[in-house]
């Protein structure tokens, strides 16, 4: 199998998982990276790692619909330029990709899109719910631990079957920024793995 990766962000996850490709820790192959403006991080981490990259730029007053058939071509690009053999082989890899997809979208790719949220849902989670937010929500509520959550996607928020789970301690004196980081080192970890255990034969 393969997967192509949606991200709208600097990449940290994203580089996690070039490093297991390279490692071999991962074995899937990367199709390329699908972003939604020229000047995200994630780009660079692509070219440096020698792997395509499309830009799909969300028009104004453009419905979710119209934008994920543009998403959805520019994929389908990335699999015809890489000669993969059918979008039942893709798995799509979204790692903050800023843009809640639309019912349509979902369909095309069911069971096939692996989220990573910052939190441990469902606490946390939905519309309006990411980055600094979530770990914001978390420190306001005087939470003793969050973590992560690897699940799939669906036409809900956040609501999709849950892959994995893992948690970290909120530390005494913890800011919005610190938890991040806590949480980011579990992506960096688990993220790769999740996507192991689901494309490989």
């Amino acid at each position: 199998m393969h997967f192509v990766v949606l991200s709208s962000t600097r990449g940290t996850t994203f580089q996690a998982v070039i490093d297991a490709m390279k490692r071999g820790d991962l074995t899937a192959q990367c199709l390329g990276l699908v972003t939604d403006r020229p000047d995200r991080g994630c780009i660079g981490k692509a070219a440096a790692a020698g792997l395509p990259c499309r830009v799909v730029e969300k028009n104004e007053g453009e419905s979710r619909k119209e934008y994920d058939k543009r998403v959805h071509a520019a994929i389908q690009d990335l699999s015809n330029e890489q000669r993969a053999t059918s979008q039942q082989e893709t798995i799509i890899a979204a790692l903050g990709w800023m843009f809640i997809f639309s019912p349509w979208f979902i369909s095309q790719w069911k069971d096939r899109i692996i989220n990573i949220h910052p939190a441990l849902l469902p606490k946390y989670g939905g519309e309006n719910m990411y980055g600094l937010k979530v770990h914001t929500a978390v420190l306001a509520a005087g939470e003793k631990e969050s973590g992560i959550t690897i699940h799939l996607m669906d036409e809900g928020v956040d609501t999709g079957k849950i892959l994995l789970q893992k948690t970290c301690p909120v530390e005494p004196g913890d800011t919005p920024d610190t938890l991040r980081e806590r949480v980011q080192a579990l992506e960096k970890e688990w993220y790769p793995k999740v996507l192991q255990m689901i494309t490989s034969p």
